[in-house]
């Protein structure tokens, strides 16, 4: 849980458009910008690699901005990275204090030992919680051992963290459990068209890549 945030140095960020922004990258910078509370949203540049790290394993992470001296709380809400190689573009940034609720979206995890010949399907990749910003789970784990072919797993069956409430209907399915042989008599062999594939999503990637050199 992200009871205890980490901290950031940070610097106000004072130019602006999309010159100054490859140019800050290109130092190794990345812009970022701070809104919520009714403030105006402020803008500040942070060191990529070290955002890069506090950002890689919490797509909710709590983070306490040391801008200039000043401490500002915030939490993560957008993280834009590079299409093709490791990197942190652009950070959007929730103002919080401790003792808040909110509303965020928690990626689902699965765990535990299958029962021979089933597989699972991820029907919910995240499930929208509400809990204090200091409580928000990393994950929400979904165990499987032990759960027979044909069982849907609900959200009304997540043994969420305390002081955690789900905020979406509890018959919500986040995890469905098969039998192997089904699954795989059902579906389809499909070869795709010579020419198909990864070819526009490289093409775009390469493109946004380029504009950034």
């Amino acid at each position: 849980m992200a009871n205890k945030a980490t901290t950031l140095k940070a610097q106000n960020r004072t130019d602006f458009g999309k010159g100054s922004a490859r140019q800050a990258r290109r130092d190794g910078q990345v812009p970022a910008v701070v809104y919520g509370h009714g403030t105006d949203p402020r803008h500040v540049l942070l060191d990529e690699h070290a955002t890069r790290l506090a950002l890689r394993s919490n797509e909710n992470a709590l983070i306490e901005l040391d801008v200039e001296g000043e401490s500002v709380l915030v939490l993560t809400k957008d993280v834009q990275r590079h299409p093709i190689r490791p990197g942190v573009q652009h950070v959007d940034f929730l103002l919080v204090n401790r003792n808040e609720r909110v509303d965020v979206e928690v990626p689902v995890a699965v765990i535990g030992e299958p029962e021979p010949g089933t597989i699972h399907m991820i029907d919910s990749s995240h499930i929208l919680v509400s809990a204090r910003v200091v409580s928000i789970p990393e994950t929400i784990e979904v165990d499987i051992t032990g759960v027979a072919a044909g069982t849907v797993i609900t959200v009304a069956d997540l043994k969420l963290p305390e002081g955690v409430e789900a905020a979406v209907d509890a018959e919500t399915g986040v995890v469905n459990v098969a039998d192997e042989e089904v699954v795989t008599d059902e579906v389809p062999e499909t070869v795709p068209a010579e020419g198909e594939g990864e070819s526009e999503g490289e093409a775009e990637a390469a493109e946004e890549a380029s504009e950034e050199e």
